[in-house]
């Protein structure tokens, strides 16, 4: 598992505090036969349609020296 990032708890109780509910942490998904790494899984109930929003959340932070190499980073080439 990756290490939590700076922001991770800050990016947490923010998604509560929205009405996020937190499905889960450190969240494992499979694609294409590769494994990926997500920081947060949550649902965001409606209740007139009885079934919820789902979102998956990659909290990263940019504390390098370069904004623009921390975003190559972590988005990719």
């Amino acid at each position: 598992m990756p290490a939590k990032d700076l922001y991770h708890d800050a990016v947490r109780f923010a998604l509560i505090k929205d009405g996020w509910v937190i499905l889960a942490e450190d969240y494992s998904l499979e694609y294409g036969g590769d494994r990926l790494y997500v920081d947060i899984a949550a649902e965001k109930p409606i209740v007139a349609e009885k079934q919820g929003n789902k979102i998956l959340v990659e909290v990263k932070s940019f504390l390098g020296r370069s904004f623009f190499n921390d975003l190559e980073r972590a988005v990719g080439q």
